[in-house]
């Protein structure tokens, strides 16, 4: 008998909490370093999912789904209308994305995942998504549902949860306010690259207004530290070491004590398929960040690289990361 997708109600609630807790302890067997349970996971997961049904107020988009099995509970998928950054153009409007909170009991019926990503790719372009995204933790046997329905690897973040080896570099050092132009320049290469990889990235007309805008943000910000290598002329590199987030987290987790390298440009990576000079001078750049993670007591690194940019993977891969999350898109 298959399932019946519907919308979650607040009578669902218990039962979507332990559900969602399933997920996160599987994810916790993966790497417990990487995906540590919070002390009060049920309830911060709980506050998540009644925020998102009953708030007026919210701060995009969002949906969740439930699969009814008679009347069991067995699996459910989260989206949102993603918000598009403002260095990018985003001419297709915001896409739909779907969550890694997309979860079915090991008793539930045959296709119940894709039921529940089909339903929501329907609301996703009900509500309005020209795009769909779909972000999944590696190892949960998503990617073969995605794959099926169209989707292709777009973004992947790769984790490093042993922080060892990590060590500051000479060459490397604290970002200051005459570095943020040459910050702009690395970036604006950075994203003509990404530009170039897939047009999903194609940047705003003020992108680089915007973004310079972001980085003299960012040195007010105590949370996070920004490093640049080279002669403020001309920069070599920049990255940005800065705390983890709950776009890529779900509730249940606690992100204390992981960080996340987004920003971040090196030279070396110029071409995105072959390395310059063995990548030597970007991997420092990669070990000066880490360092600073550990400075701030933190033991866990997610770094976001898109699939293609193969030079990149390689200098991280190099390092011990290893893709542990995925994002994948669908025109």
């Amino acid at each position: 008998m298959p399932v019946e997708i519907r919308a979650a109600t607040l009578a669902d609630l218990p039962l979507m909490v332990e559900l969602l807790m399933q997920d996160a302890r599987n994810r916790v067997a993966q790497d417990p370093k990487l995906w540590v349970l919070a002390d009060d996971a049920p309830e911060k997961m709980g506050e998540a999912v009644k925020f998102a049904l009953t708030a007026e107020k919210q701060p995009f988009r969002q949906k969740w789904l439930v699969a009814d099995n008679g009347d069991k509970l067995v699996g459910v998928a989260h989206s949102i209308l993603l918000p598009v950054p403002p260095i990018y153009a985003g001419k297709w409007g915001d896409p739909g994305l779907l969550m890694p909170e997309c979860f079915a009991t090991a008793d539930a019926p045959s296709g119940t995942i894709p039921a529940l990503v089909e339903a929501a790719e329907a609301d996703l372009r009900e509500a309005g998504a020209e795009l769909l995204l779909a972000s999944f933790i590696c190892g949960d046997g998503l990617r073969v549902c995605f794959e099926q329905r169209g989707y292709r690897p777009l973004t992947l973040y790769l984790a490093k949860s042993n922080l060892g080896g990590a060590a500051t570099h000479s060459d490397v050092r604290p970002a200051l306010d005459n570095d943020i132009a040459g910050i702009v320049t690395r970036s604006a290469e950075n994203r003509k690259i990404l530009a170039g990889l897939d047009v999903f990235w194609t940047p705003h007309a003020d992108a680089d207004d915007r973004f310079g805008n972001w980085m003299r943000r960012c040195q007010t910000m105590n949370d996070r530290d920004m490093l640049v290598c080279g002669p403020p002329e001309a920069l070599d590199g920049y990255v940005i070491a800065q705390p983890a987030s709950r776009l890529h987290f779900p509730p249940a987790h606690d992100i204390r004590a992981t960080g996340v390298i987004d920003d971040y440009y090196h030279r070396e990576y110029s071409n995105p398929v072959e390395l310059h000079d063995g990548g030597e001078a970007a991997s420092s750049l990669l070990r000066a960040a880490e360092a600073a993670f550990m400075s701030r007591g933190m033991n866990a690194v997610v770094v976001v690289c898109p699939a293609a940019w193969t030079s990149k993977i390689a200098v991280l891969e190099r390092a011990g990361y290893k893709t542990a999350i995925m994002w994948m898109i669908k025109r």
